[in-house]
């Protein structure tokens, strides 16, 4: 039965190989450092539920001390040149997709296809968080397929991630951070100030204002905090699940839908989702550093406000 923790394991894995190549490039002003951090978080994975809290919360603010006091570096890296990437893009062509396109595919097969699914009466999938576990095997598959398309080897493609990695750093890990923080927010009861706050200041008794209340408050404090996963605990606990599940007899399920594509409204207008906006600007080396979110303006804007219509129309029943 494969789990979530076996994913976890794989990323450890995976990290820890980052951690091993980093320390051995010489190339790397900071490779200590840099193996440190990624090292770090490769322990986190494989044995993080073994240990102490005191222990991970001492672990995380040596990975924000590393990462703030510029611990991370970019090293050397084993490229092709340019002649030999036009050719092959130029041999494989709308082929290089196909790895990524297989990612969502795969997602899809084993969360909904397969979810449930026996061999020799044991469960192919564990119970809890199938969709997470469908999608790290579609990243092992679509790794899989890009070396066979690109006849590389696997340790061919840690190695080329690892530049990748490197070039965003400490921002990598960004999700995951704010993800963890919106629950603290939560848990810390943010929400119920939210909810307090907003039964202040709009007629909680209209639909509309309270999907309105919901949907840009949503996109705003993804804003603020730079992930919709951040906003998404803080905004359902303070108006999501009390004013429209239980007031107004709201759907939660489309409602937590269409309340997170709206907070990812809110991601694409915004510097604080630096590993969306800011690091793509730097990679493609754009004059203006929110050249990207410039660009974004016009997709976020009218997408939030079918969020919000779809949101009016679908949610109730």
């Amino acid at each position: 039965m494969i789990t979530l923790q076996w994913i976890y394991w794989l990323t450890g894995v995976y990290l820890a190989a980052v951690a091993l190549l980093g320390l051995r490039d010489r190339g790397n002003p900071r490779r200590v450092t840099t193996a440190l951090f990624w090292g770090l978080l490769a322990a986190m994975f494989l044995v993080g539920e073994r240990v102490p809290p005191a222990v991970v919360g001492a672990v995380v603010v040596v990975l924000a001390a590393l990462a703030g006091l510029g611990g991370l570096r970019r090293g050397r890296y084993e490229e092709s040149s340019g002649e030999v990437k036009a050719s092959e893009a130029a041999r494989l062509g709308n082929r290089l997709f196909w790895p990524a396109l297989l990612i969502p595919l795969v997602t899809l097969l084993f969360a909904v296809v397969l979810d449930g699914a026996r061999i020799a009466g044991v469960r192919l999938l564990g119970e809890e968080q199938t969709t997470l576990v469908g999608l790290g095997i579609a990243c092992v598959v679509a790794v899989a397929a890009a070396c066979w398309l690109t006849r590389r080897s696997p340790w061919s493609a840690v190695e080329q991630s690892r530049r990748l990695i490197d070039s965003i750093g400490w921002a990598a890990i960004l999700p995951l951070l704010l993800a963890t923080l919106g629950s603290v927010f939560a848990a810390a009861g943010v929400g119920e100030a939210v909810a307090g706050l907003v039964k202040a200041v709009i007629p909680v008794e209209n639909r509309f204002i309270v999907v309105l209340a919901y949907a840009l408050g949503m996109a705003l404090f993804t804003m603020v905090m730079g992930n919709a996963f951040a906003a998404f605990p803080v905004m359902t606990a303070g108006i999501g699940l009390p004013l429209l599940v239980q007031a107004h007899g709201a759907d939660a399920a489309s409602l937590a839908a269409i309340g997170m594509l709206s907070g990812y409204c809110g991601t694409l207008l915004t510097p604080m989702a630096a590993n969306f906006n800011l690091v793509p600007a730097a990679l493609l080396e754009l004059k203006d550093s929110y050249g990207v979110i410039r660009q974004q303006v016009a997709t976020a804007l009218p997408l939030l406000a079918c969020n919000i219509v779809l949101m009016y129309f679908i949610v109730f029943r």
